[in-house]
């Protein structure tokens, strides 16, 4: 179980249908991810790493290639969005993505988490409970556990401006009526206080 185990940290897992997690060691394999039918792939690395951790197969595969630290102080929540619409593109399609970083344990677990928790629209805990359920070895660094803890509010708050468009644009109708009405009010005003002045005047005549 133990030798089992450790074979795990080599490999990728299937996260979600089509989403797969993994090291970088499988993305230099063309035979896994021929057999893995990966169409997609996400190349997280550090800035330091980009001479080795770099896409091998760019004519077979779909490549994007998000160049990050991994230390606490690296924003993921900013990078987030570029990660989340190619996978979501992508599996949209029907393909098969692969995201990797370096040993697949701390910085690629991070932007799967996230993509877990908005896709199922659950806690960042239950997300980070499923994926770890998946790939045992997973661990976040401090600094990306508390981002993905953000990121929870955030989604939530996007997720509901969405769901109530109508009630945005009502808002926004009713203060362009009332702007339009006073606007009204002020316009009317000295048309009659010139008209009255004119009259005057030609009757004096």
């Amino acid at each position: 179980m133990v030798w089992r185990r450790y074979d795990m940290r080599h490999e990728c897992q299937e996260i979600l249908p089509g989403l797969l997690l993994g090291p970088f060691v499988v993305s230099k394999s063309l035979e896994a991810l021929t057999n893995l039918q990966i169409t997609h792939i996400v190349c997280i690395r550090d800035a330091k790493e980009a001479f080795s951790v770099k896409p091998r197969y760019p004519e077979r595969f779909q490549y994007l290639v998000l160049d990050v630290e991994d230390n606490e102080e690296q924003n993921l929540i900013r990078l987030f969005p570029a990660a989340n619409q190619f996978i979501t593109s992508a599996l949209a399609q029907g393909g098969r993505v692969l995201v990797h970083c370096n040993g697949g344990i701390s910085l690629s677990p991070a932007f799967v988490i996230m993509f877990v928790m908005q896709h199922h629209r659950i806690s960042w805990e239950d997300a980070l409970h499923m994926v770890q359920n998946r790939r045992y070895c997973i661990s976040p660094n401090g600094g990306f556990l508390t981002q993905i803890k953000e990121y929870e509010s955030i989604y939530r708050a996007n997720l509901a401006v969405a769901q109530y468009p109508g009630a945005q644009r009502n808002v926004r109708r009713k203060r362009e009526d009332d702007d339009e009405e006073v606007g009204g009010r002020e316009d009317k005003r000295p048309l009659i206080d010139v008209t009255s002045s004119h009259d005057a005047n030609a009757m004096e005549t």
